[in-house]
Parts: C-alpha cells; sequence; structure tokens
C-alpha cells in the first residue's frame, strides 16, 4: 500500500510503480526497499492508475509491477506519457509494449524466434504439418493469452484457430511462433542489466523454466509461477544480449534496467525471445549483491537529475 508518509527534508522520493492487485510490490522488488533507505532514499509503492497521485511530487518514477496495462496499452503509454520522471521512459514503454519489436530488432540483424504476425481481421490457418507452435498476443504481460499447440493433433489444431479468431475479435494482434524444444531441456536464459555509472552493466542471469502446457482455451491468467534458477551467462548469451541493446531506439544510456531472454534455437545458438523494458522481474532475489545493485541503479538516475 502507498506509504503517504513525509521524507526527511532533502530525502529524495521515488514511486515504485506497481498495479492494485500487488500494492506492496512484488516480493522480489521489495528486496531493494532496505538497500534505498540505507541511500537516504525515500521509495514507495504507487499504483499506476491511481487518479489521487500527484506524479510531479517522486524524483525518480520506477516501473517494476504494472502488470495490469495489457488490455488497457493505449491508456497506459498516455499515462507514461504524463511522468517527466518516468524509467524506463515513455517513448521506450510505447516501443517495447508491443511486441512488433521483435521484427525491427530481426532486421537489424538481431537473431529472434522466428514470427508470423496476424493483425485483427486477416482469415489465418496453422501451417500445413505438424510442429508445435506458439500463439500470444503482441501486447501481453506474463504467460496471460498464450498457449502452447501440437499441430499434429486435430483438436490442437481447431484450439489454435479459436485462439487466433479469440484474439483478432478482441482487436489484438497474433504472435505465432515455432515452439522452441530446447526450452524442455535448457530452460529459457534472462540476462539481467542495470544502470551503472558507466551506463547500462550486466548484472546477473537466471534460468526460467518452461511454463507453456498446452492450448490457450481464454481462461484469464495474468501471474503464473514460475521455477527460476541462479544461472551463469556464456560469452555468447553475453555477446547475443549486447547486440540486442545495441539497437535499442535512443541507446541504454537512458535506460534504467533491461532484461533479455534468450533460448537455445535449433542449431544451439541463443536467440531473442523477449526484450524486456517496461515491466521485467529483476529477479534480484536470485543473486548476491543485485538488490543493492538496483537500488545503486536507481540512486544513480537520480543523480542524473539532481
Amino acid at each position: 500500500m502507498t506509504n503517504h508518509h513525509q521524507p526527511a527534508r532533502g530525502e529524495p522520493r521515488v514511486a515504485l510503480v506497481t498495479c492494485t492487485a500487488l500494492p506492496d510490490l512484488d516480493p522480489d522488488d521489495r528486496l531493494a526497499l532496505d538497500p534505498l533507505a540505507a541511500r537516504g532514499i525515500a521509495a514507495e509503492a504507487v499504483v499506476w492508475d491511481d487518479p489521487a497521485v500527484d506524479w510531479s511530487g517522486y524524483d525518480l518514477v520506477v516501473l517494476r509491477s504494472p502488470w495490469d496495462y495489457a488490455l488497457r496499452r493505449d491508456e497506459f503509454v498516455a499515462w507514461a506519457r504524463t511522468v517527466p520522471t518516468l524509467v524506463n521512459p515513455a517513448d521506450v514503454v510505447a516501443w517495447n509494449t508491443d511486441k512488433r519489436y521483435l521484427a525491427e530488432l530481426s532486421a537489424a540483424g538481431v537473431p529472434t524466434v522466428p514470427t508470423a504476425w496476424v493483425e485483427p481481421g486477416d482469415e489465418w490457418a496453422p501451417p500445413a504439418g505438424t510442429g508445435e507452435y506458439v500463439i500470444k498476443p503482441a501486447v501481453s504481460a506474463g504467460s496471460q493469452d498464450t498457449g502452447r499447440y501440437d499441430l499434429a493433433d486435430p483438436e490442437h489444431r481447431e484450439l489454435a484457430v479459436a485462439h487466433v479468431r479469440r484474439l483478432s475479435a478482441a482487436g489484438r494482434v497474433t504472435m505465432v511462433q515455432p515452439y522452441l524444444s530446447a526450452v524442455d531441456t535448457a530452460g529459457e536464459t534472462a540476462l539481467l542489466f542495470l544502470a551503472g555509472p558507466d551506463g547500462l552493466a550486466f548484472s546477473h542471469a537466471i534460468r526460467k523454466g518452461p511454463m507453456l502446457t498446452g492450448p490457450d482455451r481464454g481462461v484469464a491468467e495474468l501471474y503464473k509461477e514460475e521455477r527460476i534458477d541462479a544461472r551463469t551467462a556464456t560469452p555468447e548469451q553475453l555477446d547475443t544480449a549486447e547486440k540486442t541493446l545495441a539497437v535499442v531506439p535512443g541507446g541504454t544510456d537512458r535506460l534504467l534496467y533491461a532484461r533479455v531472454d534468450l533460448i537455445p534455437g535449433p542449431a544451439g545458438a541463443p536467440v531473442l525471445v523477449e526484450l524486456e523494458l517496461t515491466e521485467p522481474s529483476l529477479f534480484v532475489g536470485h543473486a548476491d549483491g543485485a538488490p543493492d545493485r538496483l537500488a545503486a541503479a536507481i540512486a544513480t538516475h537520480l543523480a542524473r537529475r539532481s
């Protein structure tokens, strides 16, 4: 819940932006509160669409867990544009909350999961033959409205068509991607970057286990439990992440954080699944010193604005 205390004179105020379902923040984000307090920074959880909030009263507004924005993306982006001290900044939010940015990154030479895009109103049929595919909306948070389909199964083919039609009827762009089977064994690797004195720097990496077990049947489920483990990033993964970040519009110097999600492709080399610059879980609880590094990143951005 938002803390309405008045900070000590001269103490910088930071809003950690969340949603009504998580008024006290995600537990992982709360790990940064003590390191922030130790730096003399007054941080409080604030719900992004609370009309009573005076955003001008904060020295920095940090996006953390506003995970209900997906069905209200236009409203969310419009709100972001009213907050001048927002990090990551509003133009990054506008670009990154629509996963069609993957097409831009692919065109720039970043290895990405092959993706077909289905616009609302377009007819779509499953690819011929067999294989597994993932279907999800271009604007989404977590694994909401996301399903995994085995095209060798006639029922799955029908459910896949129904999924695309459901998204299309809601005016949403659909993504269709081959399911990369390596996620079932190697998992997904998330590389976390945090702002430092010399710009965005690698902080830590984690492994996420597979989450998609079958078709989406139209039941809303925003928060799914994830299996998370610490992981050591490989030089090849770090290189792919750096190549990805190098083509972020406007550069990375403005960013407080970035998360680069990778899966081994068919040949084993890492390919980009998502670039999370808006509201990613940072998994600071899975790496020694990471909560302090997040606090230091926030202090760095405060110093730039002073």
